[in-house]
């Protein structure tokens, strides 16, 4: 089961909603509200919901906690306000979106994200579910929270990710142009992105380069960048300073690289223009990028049932144990997998070939190297369902040439997955009815 690749401005998306729905937990100083409570009235109509004052006001109370964790000077109350807005309309047409086409979140799976997240926060669900409230948060807030980035995720996965592809052409001109470039980099920098809309008029694209322009112009007197990001980006990860984090030269788009390549750490790009915006960056380092030549790989094959709206965990995990029994008493493997196996692997017995570290995703890979050679798993819970995992070998392998178009195709597929998701998520965006009122 080979790994998906997650959007950046939703991975991993639990994260960013341990982030923020757990800031409260860190000893920060509590946001006061003024000693005039304001009526919950509609601030925005997105096609057949609202956005009420009240919800934006805790997004509001969630973000100032999170950047003063971060020690991100605060933009002006009118301006993070606009943003947050605007982004919370961008969430729920997507939303809206997914529910329309029939996705559906189980909760079960909302239920395994909660207790994930009190276990990377070393502690149980009760004492999470203690400091949320005291801070006036409450854990079916989070559910809520979990179960549209979910959604969202579903289907980025199924509109965007599922339907990219990678020709053969395209992994040999991306080995060569590494090839002609020597040993590939690593960037690590920060963005800022004013969106234009698909259909612009000449005085909108205008207008938001005069705003990119002026920013730009404040960052190279000083200001912080963290804070204009905030108060200004339409980026994803407005909130978090821009930052992207490490990322090889091959998995981001040549705008970026070119723009990046003769910036010294600390230093600014010129306003940058694509399709999608403008956009400026912050080059925080840069490194070389190894490839790792000699690997363990694992020969394995597995049955999938995938949960969905029909099948339960609850059913998928019944079922894979009534298949563990039959083997155990000497039913074939391969026999299974062909009958009852929802993976593209079916078809070869559900073998999956010689598996290097880091081709599935972390759920399985964990399950897989804890099984001896001929053992076959209990059920095994990851992003795609449940599996059954029987290993059949292990060997040290020299991996170059195979590693090397392996990690073409990923940095080709990331890059063009990102450039369709924020397109796609622009297209929704766009087609939306909204309606802006008055927030106070």
């Amino acid at each position: 089961m080979k790994r998906m690749q997650r959007p950046d401005w939703l991975r991993p998306h639990w994260a960013r909603v341990l982030l923020i729905a757990l800031a409260s937990l860190l000893p920060v100083q509590a946001v006061h509200a003024s000693a005039v409570v304001p009526l919950n009235h509609i601030v925005a109509v997105v096609n057949d919901e609202v956005i009420t004052r009240q919800e934006l006001d805790k997004r509001y109370n969630e973000t100032v906690r999170s950047l003063t964790r971060q020690n991100t000077q605060l933009p002006p109350r009118d301006v993070l306000q606009k943003q947050l807005l605007e982004r919370m309309i961008t969430e729920l047409a997507l939303q809206q979106h997914a529910r329309s086409t029939g996705i559906r979140v189980d909760p079960a799976q909302v239920e395994r994200a909660i207790q994930r997240i009190a276990e990377q926060n070393k502690i149980d669900v009760p004492t999470m579910q203690a400091a949320l409230e005291k801070e006036g948060q409450s854990l079916d807030s989070m559910r809520t929270t979990i179960r549209n980035e979910i959604l969202i995720t579903r289907a980025r996965e199924r509109d965007v990710d599922n339907r990219v592809t990678v020709s053969d052409a395209e992994i040999e001109g991306y080995l060569q142009t590494q090839a002609q470039q020597g040993a590939e980099t690593e960037y690590n920098f920060a963005h800022i992105l004013l969106a234009v809309p698909e259909n612009a008029s000449p005085e909108q694209v205008q207008a938001q380069r005069a705003r990119a322009d002026d920013i730009h112009a404040q960052l190279e007197k000083g200001a912080d960048f963290a804070q204009l990001s905030a108060s200004s980006s339409d980026a994803p990860n407005a909130m978090q300073g821009g930052a992207f984090g490490w990322r090889a030269s091959g998995k981001m788009p040549a705008l970026f690289v070119d723009a990046l390549k003769p910036l010294q750490p600390g230093h600014i790009s010129p306003v940058l223009k694509s399709s999608n915006g403008f956009h400026i960056l912050k080059l925080i380092d840069k490194r070389g990028l190894d490839a790792t030549l000699n690997v363990t790989q694992t020969h394995a094959r597995h049955i999938l049932i995938k949960t969905n709206e029909l099948t339960s965990e609850s059913d998928a995990r019944n079922r894979l144990l009534q298949l563990k029994e039959r083997l155990d008493n000497g039913a074939k493997f391969e026999e299974l997998a062909r009958q009852y196996s929802d993976d593209g692997s079916a078809s070869k017995g559900g073998d999956l070939g010689w598996v290097n570290p880091g081709d599935t995703v972390p759920e399985f890979e964990k399950a897989m190297n804890a099984l001896k050679v001929g053992e076959i798993s209990q059920p095994v819970q990851s992003p795609f369902g449940l599996h059954l995992i029987q290993v059949l070998g292990r060997r040290d392998q020299d991996v170059t040439q195979e590693r090397q178009k392996l990690q073409a195709r990923q940095a080709i597929r990331e890059r063009k997955a990102e450039e369709a998701f924020q397109d796609w998520v622009r297209q929704i965006r766009d087609s939306a009815y909204v309606e802006l009122r008055p927030i106070d």
